[in-house]
């Protein structure tokens, strides 16, 4: 993965080359710029990366003014220590906005939303390479349970979780299957026009949503049927990308 990293602290840009590299060992940073034109000068003269990260407080103002000057034609994460820039950074269609300090999980969140994206865009023969009979959403699950075996499909999934580090379907019956799967794999395994991580715990399916509600800091609270039984609160960082997603245009 090739990724263009745009920030003026140089100590963030290590720590954040790091992560990248820890959680990506392919890794290739093509480079790490500080200032608003040297990142218009960088895509006029390069081949786009893969991904972006871009500070949103560079030292010569708002990273936002290189949308206005040069066409920016890859995904981009958008950093920063505040978060009143979020409608504006969704606007130029970020992937994601992760507030500093940014952690390793949702460094990891963000990474795997690309990963989707990317699957999704090569099926759908946007960009060159991959397999695509591999990337195509599983058909169906063969679940052991004691000595029995069950072929769930996915349209009768309600939701899939994870509790104290085991991982559960619960069927659109309410009948809950172990899974010897971690909710990263299966993620990537399902059907993204259908499914949705709303945080680290909970997969759901779009048919199992019964009510959504305002919760606190933008976030939403999902009410599902069968009930879940604990809240299930979209993050922070997933509210705007999951809204989309609901509106069919994620």
């Amino acid at each position: 993965m090739r990724i263009l990293i745009i920030e003026d602290e140089p100590s963030a840009a290590k720590r954040l080359q790091k992560m990248l590299r820890e959680l990506e060992p392919t890794t290739d940073v093509v480079g790490v710029i500080e200032t608003i034109q040297g990142t218009v000068d960088w895509f006029k003269g390069n081949e786009p990366p893969d991904l972006a990260f871009f500070d949103i407080q560079l030292a010569d103002g708002e990273s936002f003014l290189v949308f206005d000057r040069v066409d920016v034609p890859c995904p981009v994460i958008f950093t920063t220590a505040y978060d009143e820039h979020a409608l504006r950074a969704f606007k130029v269609n970020a992937l994601d906005y992760l507030l500093k300090p940014v952690g390793k999980d949702e460094l990891r969140d963000a990474l795997d939303r690309w990963e989707r994206m990317h699957v999704v865009r090569d099926k759908s023969g946007l960009v060159g390479g991959g397999d695509t009979e591999a990337a195509a959403p599983i058909k169906r699950f063969l679940i052991r349970y004691g000595d029995h075996f069950r072929v769930v499909e996915p349209k009768d999934i309600a939701y899939i979780y994870s509790m104290e580090k085991s991982t559960f379907l619960r069927t659109i019956e309410g009948k809950d299957l172990p899974m010897d799967e971690s909710l990263d794999r299966l993620e990537k395994q399902l059907d993204p026009e259908k499914f949705y991580r709303i945080n680290r715990q909970v997969i759901i399916h779009f048919q199992c949503i019964k009510e959504l509600l305002a919760y606190s800091k933008s976030r939403v609270k999902v009410i599902m049927d069968p009930p879940f039984g604990q809240d299930a609160v979209v993050s922070s960082e997933r509210s705007a990308d999951f809204k989309r997603w609901l509106a069919g245009s994620a």
